[in-house]
């Protein structure tokens, strides 16, 4: 018996205001016309994460994002075509981010993780154990910056949290806790959102990693 290996990459991002997951309409068999993670098999000249950077690149056009191994899936009958085991990884890019014209970015889509149409394979599952894992990581890693642009607003990144947990959370309390780590630098520059302008961010990721190393953790 042959045992191949795939490898999928669940790529989210925040767009017009919900946690979106990028998706691909598989154009072959099995499973044809129905949305899948973008994903494939692996060469045999390459490693494990140079084959999702390639899916990725490939099939979306995204490349050079925050990328990280999540799990390998095996059940045997996963995959029609035979045994099959993946390993799964998840990349998080900011919401304004394009896909680049000559790729199968005609063939992705955003869709919100809370409205998924019925997915490939074992898909579905692999995008939940994804969303638990993003879900866990916020409170000891970098991830939540990873969806903002280089300069943000207290209010955007608060949303991205929001987003994530799928929750509110008290603006006071929340601002005061960021407040405390110390890892944002202000900017002299100023994003007029409405009413008055709102002071933009940078993050400062060296500060992050000392405080995890002291084990530091700010709980949302």
């Amino acid at each position: 018996m042959s045992i191949r290996v795939t490898v999928d990459v669940v790529i989210f991002a925040i767009r017009e205001a919900a946690l979106q997951v990028l998706l691909i309409r598989r154009g072959v068999a099995p499973f044809k016309g129905r949305m899948a993670i973008p994903g494939g098999f692996v060469h045999e000249n390459e490693s494990l994460e140079e084959a999702a950077q390639r899916e990725l690149e490939e099939e979306t056009g995204v490349g050079k994002v925050y990328l990280e191994q999540l799990y390998s899936f095996g059940e045997p009958r996963r995959d029609p075509r035979g045994r099959v085991i993946t390993v799964a990884y998840y990349a998080l890019i900011p919401g304004d981010r394009p896909l680049h014209a000559g790729s199968d970015a005609s063939s992705a889509v955003w869709c919100p993780v809370e409205r998924l149409p019925p997915l490939a394979f074992d898909h579905e599952g692999i995008l939940c154990y994804a969303l638990e894992r993003l879900r866990n990581k916020l409170d000891y890693t970098t991830v939540g910056f990873q969806l903002l642009p280089r300069k943000f607003t207290l209010s955007e990144l608060q949303r991205v949290y929001e987003t994530i947990l799928g929750r509110k959370l008290d603006k006071r309390n929340f601002r005061k806790k960021i407040d405390l780590l110390k890892i944002l630098r202000p900017l002299r520059e100023w994003r007029h959102t409405g009413r008055k302008p709102a002071r933009l961010y940078v993050f400062l990721p060296k500060k992050f990693e000392k405080l995890k190393d002291r084990g530091i953790l700010f709980p949302f």
